[in-house]
């Protein structure tokens, strides 16, 4: 595989070799498995790209153990004495608070007061110190705004970055090796790291390979950026897709164009088709997946993805469910509204 040169949003090929090297040994290369049960349902073959085996559950770790590995090397260990923040009640709360303590770099994840006891557990659990503010998720990322201003801390943002980006683009790399004729590889689009990534990668080496992206049917801020062809901001919804909720950033420098630039189709797709998906890959591929992990499922199954005789990949970006809510997730399948 050849690198190519660095693109506006600074996201190359050649960055996310770079990040390969620097997250081996410290995150899971995922193994990539042929559904015979979805291959033979949608004639085609299709794999399954297993990130739910990630130590934190999701792709979110990659992101994470990129960036601070790569501040640490051009920064030095002195630059990051203070810390790293960001606030995240899911995935990027515990990538992030895993990756700091596998590197050595002391972590606060900033909380809301309305978080649960088990949430502020599990992620003190992966060596991170906890900062419980406010009412809000709004209110916590004020303290997070405080630490980097006022006690030096360092930022690791979701996805809006290209450390980041470059980081979850590593999935890429492994799915060519794995899997070097693939035509499409199908990606939950929220804030576009991963989809933005993972794009890089693959049209880096085999352009020709689609890069299918899949929002939920409503608060979808990225497709109504797309849209309107800037960064736009979005009411959020509940949803069993809650991981793809959440707004791009108005003033957003990387994601938005790297999107534009490696996505070639996108559709969005109902609760009912991803609580149903959700159910199919538990009963039929004995794989539990979060909503947001299982909308590249429900796009194929709505028929807004036509993958007959491709090689096509899902990916599976994490496990982040409670049996509530897949319990939720059932009676969705049986009950809710068709469409």
């Amino acid at each position: 595989m050849q690198a190519s040169t660095c693109s506006a949003h600074g996201v190359s090929l050649d960055q996310i070799f770079k990040a390969r090297h620097r997250i081996a040994g410290q995150v899971t290369r995922t193994p990539l498995v042929l559904s015979r049960p979805l291959s033979e349902r949608f004639d085609a073959e299709v794999y399954l790209k297993l990130e739910t085996l990630q130590p934190t559950g999701a792709f979110k770790l990659r992101g994470a153990t990129n960036m601070i590995a790569a501040l640490l090397e051009r920064d030095g260990r002195d630059a990051l004495a203070r810390g790293v923040t960001t606030a995240s009640t899911g995935n990027h709360g515990r990538a992030v608070a895993y990756a700091a303590s596998r590197l050595g770099v002391p972590a606060v994840i900033c909380l809301s007061r309305l978080v649960p006891a088990n949430k502020v557990a599990a992620i003190e659990a992966l060596g991170a110190q906890v900062r419980q503010v406010g009412a809000s998720q709004d209110e916590a990322f004020m303290e997070v705004a405080r630490l980097v201003e006022q006690e030096g801390m360092t930022l690791i943002p979701p996805f809006d970055d290209p450390l980041i980006a470059a980081g979850q683009g590593t999935i890429g790399i492994e799915l060519l090796e794995d899997l070097p004729e693939l035509d499409r590889v199908i990606v939950g689009l929220s804030g576009g790291g991963l989809l933005g990534g993972i794009g890089a990668a693959i049209k880096g080496v085999r352009p020709a390979a689609r890069v299918s992206g899949v929002s939920l049917a409503e608060g979808a801020a990225m497709h109504a950026s797309l849209t309107a062809g800037y960064p736009v901001e979005v009411d959020e919804v509940e949803s069993l897709g809650d991981s793809l909720g959440g707004g791009i950033g108005l003033n957003n420098r990387c994601t938005f164009e790297l999107v534009k630039q490696v996505m070639d189709d996108h559709c969005q797709v109902s609760e009912r088709a991803i609580a149903q998906a959700m159910v199919d890959l538990l009963e039929h591929d004995k794989i539990l997946v979060e909503g947001a992990a299982a909308v590249g499922l429900a796009a194929m199954a709505q028929g807004h993805l036509d993958v007959r005789g491709e090689r096509v990949v899902l990916v599976l970006s994490g496990n982040g469910v409670s049996l509530d809510t897949l319990d939720q997730a059932r009676r969705c399948a049986a009950d809710g509204p068709r469409g």
